[in-house]
């Protein structure tokens, strides 16, 4: 049986308190292994790590800071196959998207490594003569980061690698559910040549872990992704502690198919969309908001591709829809099919946690697809983060826009249509950090923000340029060689 440790100051270390927990595979029920159940004190072993290799790690240059980088990405490419293995054995998705998973990560670790050679900041003239204005990027210090387990190594790549080539140190949680990707992430870094230090990676609940390096007064920086409650939580705290935060909450991502649309592109991206990951996505489309005029066409193509979908382990070839993650979720997800039933909504297929032969091991339910849901019906307001989407009808691209808008979330949305102006009314008047234009809602590209608007976070992006700016700080300098007092705004 495979005992995994925590790492922290450059060694692979038991948790303080010599207890373990178990990790089992959510499709097959077979041991994974056992990790650390760490303490206050692990987190107090890696946070005081991660300050002492500030003081270096942030003179080092940020060129080769980035070469390291270069160096975990191609470590990256060399074990793409076995991460993605494992990934599916940990957590279940299908092995296709567990590749896309690390591909996600080994694109983000080649994004962030060039940025050891920009990290831009700015010039301007000065209004004064014989002066010089410029501003700079500096590092934070020690940030924490906690990921949640439905992209195991995507989302900490997104957090750790912009983290990283700024030049700060890293105290990193992750989901307990997909404690050994991080691991195997470690593993890479070590081999890399990361100095000591540098990353830190501690292993355990989040009511423990979590907490101690959310309150920890030399931890700088908490990015967070996961659910909203859990972020209000660590938004709250950050702020009564004076801390930067950073979070990526929850979603109720709605796809439009407007009268116009090309209908078997529609099905095809809300497929996708909704049932990837066994909709285990915050860009998991969980509404689908259809023009009365093709409701019924739309709805009978989707219950016969979502009926044929098969379920199973995600290292078979034949599988489409893997299980979810525990069987604590697995309940949370099928009680929704109760409720969207006794709120009148009319469920077309699926519904049921699938219990037949091999699949009464795991954790699985079948993909659901309710129609004629309201607005208002919980299952059109909640986040359920499982394969179950709503059809909501609507007779504009007004009202559909508005439907979109209704809810507390703001992270992704789609727009099926022909039409160029309603194209461009969407992009207008979706109020969501991501929008996709002929496409499902999820398929986010490295290089461009990620993140959401109203309850999906706090207004800072993950990806792109946009990273840098929570993992910096900028500092505006002046250089005055006038050899004489001038006084700014003043002597103008």
């Amino acid at each position: 049986m495979a005992q995994f440790k925590n790492f922290i100051g450059g060694k692979w270390v038991d948790s303080r308190s010599g207890e373990e927990f178990e990790r089992t595979n959510p499709a097959t029920g077979e041991l994974i292994g056992t990790f650390p159940k760490s303490t206050e004190e692990d987190v107090q072993a890696a946070v005081e790590a991660a300050r002492e290799a500030f003081k270096r790690w942030r003179l080092f240059p940020a060129p080769k800071r980035g070469e390291i980088l270069y160096r975990v990405g191609q470590l990256l490419i060399e074990r793409k196959e076995q991460l993605a293995r494992e990934m599916t054995e940990e957590m279940g998705k299908v092995l296709t998207e567990a590749r896309g998973d690390v591909q996600e990560g080994i694109d983000m670790t080649f994004y962030m490594a060039g940025e050891g050679r920009r990290l831009w900041g700015q010039t301007t003239p000065s209004e004064l003569p014989n002066k010089w204005n410029m501003s700079v990027r500096k590092p934070l210090g020690v940030v924490g980061v906690i990921t949640p387990w439905n992209f195991p190594l995507a989302i900490p790549t997104w957090k750790i690698m912009p983290a990283l080539v700024a030049g700060n140190t890293v105290v990193f949680k992750p989901a307990s559910y997909t404690s050994r990707m991080a691991v195997r992430l470690v593993e890479i870094f070590q081999e890399a040549g990361l100095p000591d230090g540098v990353i830190n990676l501690v292993m355990g609940s989040g009511e423990t872990v979590g907490n101690a390096i959310l309150r920890h007064p030399d931890v700088a920086l908490i990015s967070f992704t996961g659910s909203t409650d859990t972020g209000t939580h660590v938004s709250v705290e950050g702020a009564r502690l004076g801390k930067r935060v950073s979070l990526e909450l929850g979603g109720k991502n709605a796809i439009i198919v407007t009268d116009d649309a090309d209908i078997d592109l529609a099905v095809d991206g809300i497929l996708w969309s909704a049932f990837g990951t066994s909709g285990q996505r915050c860009t998991a489309a969980s509404r689908v908001i259809a023009h009365r005029a093709i409701q019924q066409e739309l709805v009978e193509k989707l219950a016969a591709r979502a009926g044929g979908m098969r379920l199973g382990y995600g290292l078979e070839e034949t599988t489409d829809v893997g299980p979810l993650v525990s069987a604590s979720q697995l309940e949370r997800v099928h009680s929704y099919i109760a409720v969207g039933q006794d709120e009148g909504a009319e469920l077309v297929v699926g519904g049921k946690i699938a219990r037949d032969g091999a699949l009464a091991r795991g954790h699985f339910h079948e993909p659901t697809i309710f129609n004629n849901v309201k607005p208002t019906m919980r299952i059109a307001q909640e986040e359920i983060f499982g394969p179950v989407t709503a059809i909501i009808p609507v007779d504009s691209l007004d009202e559909a826009i508005e439907v979109a808008n209704g809810v507390k979330y703001g992270l992704s949305a789609a727009i099926y249509t022909r039409d160029v102006n309603k194209a461009f009314r969407a992009m207008q008047d979706i109020f969501t950090g991501i929008l996709y234009v002929n496409a499902g809602t999820i398929g986010a590209e490295i290089h461009l923000p990620f993140g959401g608007t109203k309850a999906t976070g706090n207004g800072h992006r993950e990806a792109g340029q946009a990273a840098l700016d929570v993992f910096t700080e900028w500092q505006s300098i002046y250089v005055d060689y006038s050899g004489r007092l001038q006084r700014a705004q003043i002597d103008t």
